[in-house]
């Protein structure tokens, strides 16, 4: 797996304001980096850095080998980038639109028609393709700007927002042909959804105040939660106390705690010393002891849990 992305100390300033701060790391083909951060945090700078929309103050953006500033050409050909808020010419049509970024591209004739349609089946535009994009729904006009950004069938692909606006079967669309395109292509995508981090994204970066504060699959994440492989049982009918003892005696398990009462049903966390796999133990116990078992399953951990005490202990750290 080639690097296509390469990013070095990148560093921007807005007067008085650092609004990226020494940020590195590298993407390669096949991977999927989720980019993620509060508002604020600079995420969008530093994506429009990497595009070549803004210059940094210092540091270097590399797109397959080709420095961004020195051959910024040869960079941005390999390039499709959806920014914030997916600006168009409103008073063009999506046909007209796609028609004139293709040109703008470098395609001519039948090539161009084929590259116009493929899109527009790619991201399903074929019922608004002669309406005014000012006329479209936002969902709408964010697929006209996905299109754009993939009509050239680019190397490296920077999105911002990419599902922002869009209704749950267009999420699940936009998410599916990332994840196609992702094995040919390396993938930078901004979101504030962590759902989506965990449907499309290989690895996660969590930015705050300017830095990255961590960087891992969503599953390195998940570990981080406090609630990582705890394991959740309800049982109806039975005395709580007795419940908690017999559990504190499963092997590899820490703690148990009671997370309240619905009817006449009693819920429990859990928790396994040092993240153990415990729910084969746990649920063997439930079974000597006869109890009615409601639910009994394992909590992965909440990537929203490690999202906010990572960005709020950089909040604070600053």
């Amino acid at each position: 797996m080639g690097t296509m992305v390469e990013i070095q100390k990148l560093r921007k300033e807005f007067g008085p304001i650092l609004a990226v701060d020494g940020v590195s790391f590298t993407v390669g083909q096949g991977e999927v980096l989720g980019f993620l951060g509060p508002n604020g945090a600079g995420k969008s700078t530093t994506m429009k850095m990497i595009t070549g929309f803004l210059t940094p103050t210092s540091g270097t953006v590399r797109i397959s080998g080709f420095d961004i500033q020195e051959h910024p050409l040869e960079a941005k050909k390999r390039i499709g980038y959806l920014p914030e808020g997916a600006p168009a010419y409103l008073d063009m049509t999506p046909a007209t639109f796609l028609t004139f970024i293709a040109e703008m591209r470098g395609f001519r004739g039948a090539e161009l028609r084929t590259r116009v349609s493929e899109t527009v089946e790619k991201v399903n535009l074929q019922s608004v393709l002669k309406q005014q994009i000012d006329t479209l729904s936002k969902g709408f006009k964010r697929r006209v700007g996905l299109a754009q950004a993939i009509l050239h069938d680019p190397e490296v692909l920077v999105l911002d927002e990419p599902t922002d606006g869009l209704d749950p079967n267009q999420k699940h669309e936009v998410r599916t042909l990332i994840k196609n395109m992702a094995k040919e292509k390396a993938i930078i995508l901004s979101t504030h959804i962590l759902e989506e981090v965990q449907a499309v994204c290989t690895r996660a970066m969590i930015i705050a105040k300017g830095k990255v504060v961590t960087d891992g699959t969503p599953a390195d994440l998940e570990e981080r939660s406090p609630n990582h492989n705890t394991v959740i049982l309800a049982i109806r009918g039975r005395d709580v106390q007795d419940i908690q003892a017999r559990l504190m005696n499963v092997s590899g398990v820490k703690n148990v705690q009671k997370l309240g009462k619905d009817g006449d049903l009693d819920h429990f966390r859990i928790f396994p010393d040092q993240g153990k796999w415990i729910i084969a133990d746990v649920g063997h116990c439930a079974k000597e002891q006869q109890w009615e078992v409601d639910e009994l399953y394992v909590d992965r951990g909440q990537l929203d849990e490690v999202f906010r005490s990572l960005t709020i202990s950089k909040q604070e750290l600053t």
